[in-house]
């Protein structure tokens, strides 16, 4: 059973969005042939879904300014600019995204006093999404998972799936994922691949 998760192609992190990543919306149509390929078993997709007012947001906190850390819950925080509020265009998934195919969106961040960058757990990783055992019960052995950030939201939710679903094939597919500084997602493959992630593109996904 093979499944591909999409991690959080929304508009708020594509060109436009209140947290874009550079060249964001670019995954879209690599993401769409991947879906049209008829490899994957199951899709599913990630979604923030911020509520108003969400401790990651900077204007959460007064004098703190986007991009810097600060603190969230006594710990170490990322301030962002408010983006992909509940029910705004900035939360829902990118309009050419063939989000007709997608078996689960599942929604995360919803907790005001802590982010959740991983589609199946809170950064504290305490609360879990149930997106594991979702696909779990559903006899997934194969995940393959792309989407944005790389540095981000991509990269935790690549690790915590190969940690919560042990004997589960994990890879990330490259070419279908855009990160926020290159450093970062330089980086974050370097950890991938020292996890023992398979670093691939689409066509070796479409190749099989």
């Amino acid at each position: 059973m093979k499944a591909l998760l999409l991690v959080d192609i929304q508009n708020g992190f594509c060109p436009g969005g209140n947290l874009p990543v550079p060249d964001g919306d670019k995954v879209v149509p690599i993401v769409n042939r991947l879906i049209d390929s008829g490899k994957y078993d199951l899709i599913v997709a990630s979604q923030d879904w911020h509520p108003p007012g969400h401790g990651s947001f900077a204007s959460a906190h007064p004098g703190a300014v986007p991009f810097e850390m600060g603190e969230l819950s006594g710990k170490p925080q990322m301030m962002w600019p408010d983006h992909c509020i509940q029910g705004t265009l900035d939360a829902e998934l990118h309009p050419e995204l063939k989000s007709e195919e997608i078996d689960l969106i599942q929604q995360k961040g919803e907790d005001p006093g802590i982010d959740s960058y991983s589609a199946f757990r809170d950064n504290d990783r305490d609360a879990s999404t149930g997106l594991s055992d979702f696909l779990e019960d559903q006899g997934v052995t194969d995940l393959d998972v792309c989407g944005l950030a790389t540095d981000y939201c991509v990269k935790f939710s690549v690790l915590d799936a190969l940690e919560m679903m042990p004997g589960v094939r994990v890879r990330f597919i490259e070419d279908a994922s855009r990160g926020i500084t290159p450093e970062g997602v330089a980086a974050a493959i370097d950890e991938m691949r020292a996890h023992g992630i398979a670093v691939i593109n689409s066509a070796d996904a479409l190749r099989e």
